[in-house]
This record gives structure tokens, sequence and C-alpha cells, in this order.
């Protein structure tokens, strides 16, 4: 046996920032060692490392003795730890060379070192007491998991070492590996888990090693005292310094503004303001630290696919997510499927002329050419959506049929129909009561004209069949879906561009006595110009055909307008972007091992990763929203100045329906709302996902804030919430309306509104996308032509064919196969996705809890409940709204989903 002594190596302190050095590699096996650390912040315990045939004890020197703590080989014990990394399902050749090498290495003791760190303090050196080992052995495969390999790590540990309460990794290999868990077996008779499911850097990269703790909780005031500078130091390893580059093995979470949507170096017209900041208030995204463009030193150069940008290494996809979204889908959908559809209609980019041309998306599809069938069969991706199949030696692409015309295609046309959407459609989240006449702008009328409506109460008494207004108001049924405001400061902008007609939208909806909510006016405004005083028209369904297609255009121009606040407003900007200062506050601010961390954790999973690939696809200057939405290049203007009026304390659910005025406070009903349309199955049903979050919430802060001021002693929390505030939504740092994070009941308000944007808000707006967009003379996502007027030169050809004009002024052939795609893509559920309730067998062991996992246990077994309710509810025929005569059933928010485009599921998390 060799004995080996490294050379003594620091561990950065929170005070002295000096780095923590892995010891050298050790040449020779099976070896002894005996450590000796000289460090002002780690005691030095003697480990001894053998391989599974007892080694007994090695000889050491006075330094080795001195600093042993008094400790002898005869009080010590020995212990194991099990060591679990998940490697790559698919591998090419060069992967499996590298990780046969790997595992050798591994199994021979020179790959992976592990340090236990102690939960005691050693007095002398004021830190935990440690000790070292190699992993080295391998245990067998798991039989139902290929992909997971297992290798043990003996340690021998003095009597008094104490609980374990962290690890350290260090990773000698010349790559990164996937870490799951650690666990120490039979310590005291029960195991001790470390939960990890992280990326391990390589040495090679960053000579620190990783921190994991154990999976017990902790306040920052009962961190045991052996661990608190290692609690302080992952919370700085973490933070960064806000200069540099990122670089893709890094974890540093950081704020910066949305400076990276344009890219004006490339081409002047695809330049794009910066959003956040005094001009223009935006939420911050995770700072990547790119270089400043060339042509606008205030824009971060671009990082164009299929090269990645960067978020923090966790926070990518894993493999399973990334060949179903990112190999599997969008890059399939941006690298091959737009281009090679682009050239198949380079010379027939022309509108529907038809319905029947938009039914040949679904019945006969796209035919490709033989070359495109050669590039497109490599890549191309199996979905919903679409499916390849063989047809006299061509490839098809055949588009699924959306739900909303699956069983009534002709559901689309109907009045009630374009109603029912407002309450059980994917942008249910707009209706609001109408609470009094005139109907007002709030737009400075020396800009946009005059404030009042032209929707008159006589016009709405035409259409209430002998009801006044008056008493309509009285009773709370006239309700309204008002984009006014919104739009029309950008339809000028928009109207000038090409191929793009808009007006900005009010519509007036009559809830009758039947239960059913019928529209009955629609207003849509032009902005004044010197030479037209007459900038508002207003449309009621009327009789005559005439009527009736002028009609169809003006819901049309409304569905396009929803559209386009939807996506960019309600789903984008709400949930995406105001979700992710949440997440890089907690993770700069909470310890893992702090409980608030631990309970949401699971509802960031993926979300920095969708949002960076959003940037830059999706979202960014001359991207797919910009080119299939109505609002263009001006599309992130538009959702920054929605965001002037965004407020935190109305994302809650019951605080956004009473504000909408479409509920009441009611002590005596479930959950305390009343619902004004009791037959509103967004709210309904959002209001039982949001009562079993609460209780889940609300249950778990209890547990563990058990003093009056245990809230506001806790650093990290007040640090946490501070930070949300004034960096996260910098903006929007001086309003009154944040709560205040005083009590129990003010955490759990906060931590609820959390869980509920990413979890059940998130999916009851983005899951329907595909089911309700994909047909789209249901759902434009813009219109290219305004509503024909008599004195207009092309009335006569509505008059000729009014069909033929309705489709013109729809999206083009591309355009709605683009939107097609992205919506079906962003529809899909992927197969590991993780859903509100269910435990991912990987993390299992989150906590060290009995109580805290009866909680959980508690929480799916009631969001179980409400699935079967929902069920029941979708098959009660007095709810029109979710069941009927070709009615699909409302089931964007039953919690439980299979893969694909299923309309249905709440995940975890904001997840695509």
């Amino acid at each position: 046996m060799l004995a080996f002594k490294p050379k003594p190596s620091s561990l950065r302190s929170t005070f002295s920032g000096t780095a923590l050095r892995p010891p050298p590699r050790l040449y020779g096996v099976p070896v002894l060692l005996s450590f000796s650390r000289t460090t002002r912040s780690r005691p030095l315990v003697r480990a001894v490392i053998s391989d599974d045939k007892a080694v007994e004890s090695a000889k050491t020197s006075p330094l080795d003795q001195k600093h042993s703590n008094g400790s002898s080989d005869s009080s010590s014990k020995q212990v194991k730890a099990v060591v679990t990394i998940k490697k790559k399902m698919k591998e090419n050749i060069t992967e499996k060379i590298e990780n046969q090498w790997e595992m050798l290495m591994n199994g021979i003791g020179r790959g992976i070192l592990i340090q236990l760190i102690s939960e005691e303090i050693d007095p002398v050196t004021n830190s935990g007491k440690s000790v070292e080992a190699f992993v080295r052995g391998w245990l067998p495969k798991p039989p139902e998991h290929d992909n997971i390999l297992q290798y043990v790590a003996d340690f021998t540990l003095p009597s008094d070492f104490g609980r374990p309460g962290a690890v350290l990794i260090t990773n000698q290999h010349a790559k990164e590996f996937h870490l799951l868990e650690i666990v120490i077996q039979d310590f005291d008779g029960v195991p001790i888990y470390f939960p990890a499911n992280t990326w391990i850097h390589s040495r090679n990269y960053n000579p620190e090693s990783r921190i994991i703790f154990r999976n017990q909780a902790y306040l920052p005031s009962q961190t045991p005292p052996g661990l608190k500078d290692l609690r302080r130091e992952d919370l700085l390893s973490i933070r960064g310094n806000g200069k540099g580059e990122r670089m893709p093995h890094e974890r540093i979470y950081d704020y910066d503004v949305y400076n990276d949507l344009g890219k004006p170096d490339k081409e002047k017209d695809l330049a794009r303001p910066v959003l956040g900041g005094e001009d223009r208030p935006y939420p911050r995204r995770c700072r990547t630290g790119r270089p400043a463009s060339k042509i606008d030193p205030l824009c971060e150069s671009r990082i164009e696919k299929p090269h990645p940008v960067y978020v923090p290494r966790d926070e990518a996809f894993e493999e399973i997510k990334q060949d179903t979204f990112s190999a599997g889908r969008l890059k399939a959908l941006l690298h091959n499927l737009v281009p090679l559809m682009a050239a198949t209609l380079s010379s027939s980019d022309i509108p529907f002329t038809c319905f029947s041309e938009i039914d040949k998306l679904y019945n006969d599809g796209f035919i490709l050419k033989d070359d495109e069938q050669r590039k497109l069969g490599d890549n191309l991706f199996i979905g919903n959506m679409m499916k390849q199949v063989l047809n006299v030696g061509q490839k098809l692409l055949k588009y699924e049929i959306p739900a909303v015309i699956r069983k009534d295609r002709f559901s689309w046309l109907r009045d009630n129909e374009f109603a029912r959407q407002a309450l059980a459609g994917v942008n249910p989240v707009n209706i609001e009561i109408l609470k009094e006449f005139p109907i007002l702008s709030k737009l400075d009328p020396a800009i946009y004209g005059p404030p009042e409506s032209v929707i008159t109460k006589e016009l709405i008494e035409q259409e209430l069949h002998g009801m006044s207004v008056d008493k309509a108001l009285e009773e709370k049924r006239l309700f309204m879906v008002d984009f006014h405001d919104m739009l029309l400061p950008f339809i000028k902008r928009i109207n000038n561009l090409p191929g793009r007609k808009s007006y900005a939208s009010r519509t007036v909806f009559f809830y009758t006595k039947t239960g059913i909510l019928r529209p009955i006016a629609i207003e849509l405004s032009l902005p004044p110009t010197p030479s037209s005083n007459r900038n508002k028209y207003v449309y009621t369904h009327g009789h005559d055909a005439t009527t009736y297609w002028i009609w169809k255009l003006a819901k049309a121009h409304v569905c396009a307008n929803d559209a386009g606040v939807h996506q960019l407003v309600n789903h984008w900007l709400r949930t995406h972007a105001c979700m992710e200062p949440y997440i890089i506050a907690t993770h700069r601010q909470l310890s893992s091992m702090h409980p608030i961390y631990k309970l949401l954790h699971p509802h960031m999973r993926y979300t920095l990763e969708i949002n960076a690939l959003a940037r830059q696809s999706l979202i960014n200057g001359g991207g797919i929203i910009e080119a299939s939405f109505s609002p263009g290049k001006y599309a992130m203007e538009l959702s920054a100045a929605a965001y002037e009026s965004w407020r935190f304390d109305r994302e809650a659910l019951p605080a956004d329906l009473i504000h909408r005025g479409m509920a009441v406070e009611d002590p005596s009903a479930p959950g305390g709302l009343k619902l004004l349309i009791e037959d509103y199955p967004y709210a309904a049903d959002g209001l039982l996902i949001w009562s079993a979050i609460k209780e889940w919430v609300e249950s778990y802060v209890e547990h563990f804030y058990t003093e009056p001021d245990s809230v506001t002693s806790d650093v990290e929390l007040q640090a946490w919430w501070s930070e949300i505030k004034n960096r996260g939504h910098h903006d929007k740092r001086n309003e009154p309306w944040w709560p205040k994070l005083a009590t129990k009941e003010d955490l759990s308000g906060i931590l609820t509104t959390m869980i509920w944007t990413a979890s059940g808000q998130h999916a009851a707006i983005n899951f329907g996308q595909y089911p309700f967009g994909g047909y789209m003379p249901n759902r434009p996502t813009l219109m290219r032509k305004l509503i024909p007027q008599e004195t207009d030169p092309d009335f006569e050809k509505f008059m000729q064919n009014p069909q033929r004009t309705f489709l013109s002024s729809l999206p083009t052939q591309l355009q709605a196969t683009k939107i097609m795609a992205v919506q079906d893509t962003l529809s899909t559920h992927s197969p590991d996705e993780d859903y509100l309730g269910k435990m991912n067998e990987f993390h299992s062991s989150w906590i060290n809890d009995h109580k805290v996992l009866q909680m959980f246990d508690r929480f799916a077994a009631k969001l179980g409940e409400i699935e079967e309710i929902i069920n029941e509810r979708n098959k009660d025929i007095r709810l029109k709204n979710r069941t009927g005569a070709g009615i699909p059933p409302y089931e964007l928010l039953l919690p439980s989903s299979g893969p694909g485009v299923t309309g249905r599921g709440i995940p975890n998390s904001i997840s695509i």
C-alpha cells in the first residue's frame, strides 16, 4: 500500500474568496490515502479509502495526528456512499468510448472525489469536519433504467464525526456528468439522501467543487453550525459579478434587460428597442453577457440557431425534452419545415380562395418534392400535428384536425361559439363586466379623438328584446372584451406594415336568462386622421346576407386582436416573462436547503430554457411571432406597453376575477367567491386548482414558520422578496401594490400566486393553442384587409364574392401553416413532463420530512378529486359551455395528461 498526502488545498470561504481546489490525481491502485488539510475553513479529519477488501489502517505523520481531533481507527465506523449518475440514452460511437473510459476511471477510483461534511463544527477551525474518498467500484445497473450508473465510495468516519450534512463533489474527468443523487447507506440505521439532479462540471473548466446538501430543510437561523459557511458559499457561487460572457458549463443567475431581440448588425429593419427601463418598462431576463452589437452598443449581439443561448447549466432541457422539443420539434420546425414549406409554396403563396383549400391541410397535406422529402425524412418529427405517410412515392405532411372543429366543422361560424370561447377557449382572461354607460376610453382625446364609444344604449337595447340597458347593468348581464386602449396607439404603425390591417376593438356580450352568452355589438376603431373624422365603426349580427358577412369579418378582426393579446400579453408576458425574475431570485437568494426553495423548485423547471429559445426564434426581430401575428415588428413593444398596467397582486386568480367583475366575494360560496356566470369553465375549474394549491402552500408554510416573527427574521426570504421587486421587476419597484412580506399569510399568498402562474394559469392559456387556433378561420392571428365600406373600390368585389373577400383577409397559406406548426409545438406535452401533484421518480427524496410528505399526498389526492369533479362537469348538460352537440369538453385544467397535443394537463412549470 502507498500512503499519499496531497498538498494542502484551500476551500474558498465567504470572507477570503479563495477557491476550493481538488486534490491531485492518484496514480497506482489500490491506494491508502491519509489526508491532512491545513485550511482555515475545514477541519482536518483523516479518511481511509480502500477497495472492497478491507484496509485496516495506515501510519500517519505527526502532522496528521495533530489534526485528527484525537479520533482513532478503533473508534471509527465504516459507511458506504452510493453515487447515482445518469448518462445519455442515445450515444454516438465517440461518446460510448469516452463513457467506457470514464466508467473505468470511476471504477478504479480516479474520477470523482467526494468530501463528506459534518453538520457538527470543529471548535478549532470553526468549520464542519470532513472526510474524503474517491468513488470506486460499480453496482449493477437498475434493470428498468439502462442509462443509470451507480458507483460506491467507502468512508471511515471517526466516532465523533456527527451526521453528514453536505457533500462536495470534484469531477476530475475531462467533461461534465449528470449527478442524480448520493445516498449514505445505513448511517445509524437509516440512509441519508443528498438529492442533486445537477450537472457536475469538469475541474478543467472550474476548479471549485460543487456543494450538495442533504434533503433536510433548514431556515437560515436553523442551519447546523458545520454547514453555515457552505450555505453562504453556495449562494455566492451562483450569483456572479455581472461581468463577462457566460459560458455553457456555468450556473450563474443574474439579471439583464431585453436587449437581444433585434439584429441591428444584420439589417436596419431588424433593429428592435431595448425592453426594460424608464422608456419601456419590462421584467428582467437571465443575463448572458454577450458582447454588444457593433451598430447599437445598447443592444447585445445575437446568437443564432443552432447555437444555444446561455442559460444556467441545470436549466437546460434534459435529453427526453431536448429530443421532443429541440431536435424533434422546434429545431425541425424552424430549421427544416418552414423553409421547405416556403420553397414548396414560393410560387403560390397566395390567400386561401375557398374553404376546401383549408380542409386539404388536414385531408391531403402538402406534397413535397423529392429532394425536400429526403431532407425532411432525415430530420422531421412525428407528432400529433403532422404525420408522414407514403403516397405514390411522395411524402405528405398532414395536420391533425383541431378539436374545435373535430366534431362540428361549422361551429366557428356561430355567435354562441364565438362567445363561448371567451369563457372556455384558449384566452378566457379578458372578458369583464360592463359596469356603466357610456363606454369611455382613457386615452388622450387630443391624440385619439373623443373618448366616447359609438356603442350606444339605443343600439344595445335593440339587441336586448325589451330589456333596458339600465336593467341589464343592474342584473349584471352585460360583459365586454375591450382591446381599444391597448391597441389603438399601435394601429397606425401596424396598418403601415405590408399585409397587415387592424382595428382597436371592443365587443359587448349579453348573458341571457337561459345561461347563454351572445355577442351583440362590435366596435372597430382606427386612429383619427385630418382627412377623416369618422374612425369608429359599430357592427351587429343582422339578418340579411350582406350584414351577416360583414359581421363575420368583424368577428374575425376581434379574434385576430384576441390572438395577439393572448400570445404577447396573457401568455408570454404574464406567465413566461414575469416568472423568470422569480426563478432567478429564488436561485440567487434562497439556499437549496431552504424550505421555500424546495417548495418552488418543481415550478421552475425548463422555464429559463424555453424563454431563451423564444428570444432566439419566436419573439425576436423577424421571428415567428412577428411574422404571424397582427402587431408584426411592434409585437414586443405592445407587450411592454401592457406591462405598464401589470400588477403582481392581481395575478392571483381570485383577485383577477374580482378585478374584472367576473366574481364577487361571498363567504358562503366555495372558496369564498361567487361567479357571476356560473358556467365559466376557466374560472370554475381554476378556482378548484387555486384552492388546492393554496391549501398545500398554507400547510407547508405553517409547518416551517412556527414563530410569530419567523417570516420577518428569515434573512434569505426577505432578500429574495426584495430582489424580486427591486431587480427582477425593477421598473415596478416603487409601486404601492406590492404585497408586504411580514406574516405567514403574506408568504402563503405570494407563493400561491407564483405556483398558480407557473402551473394552472399557464396550462389554461397555452395547451389549447392548436386545439382552438389550428383552424385558421376560427382564430386568425392577423387580418390582411380592413372591412370594405360602401364607398370603397373593393366593396363591389365583396358583394360579388364575400367568401373570397373573407378568406383573402385571413393569413396567407404560408402564414397559416407557419403558425399552425408553432401552435402545435407549443401545445405539446413532452414525455418527461412533471405534472402538478405528481412526484418524479428521480426526485422522490426531495425532502426529509414525513409530515411534509403527508401534506403533499393530501395535495395529490385533492387534485385527483378535482379531476373527477371536472369530468363530471363536462357531462352536465346544464353547462352549455362545456357540453352539447359537437362541443369539446373543457379539459385544459384537468391536472393529468399523457404526452403530445392533448388539450389537458397541468405541468408543474412553464416548460413549453
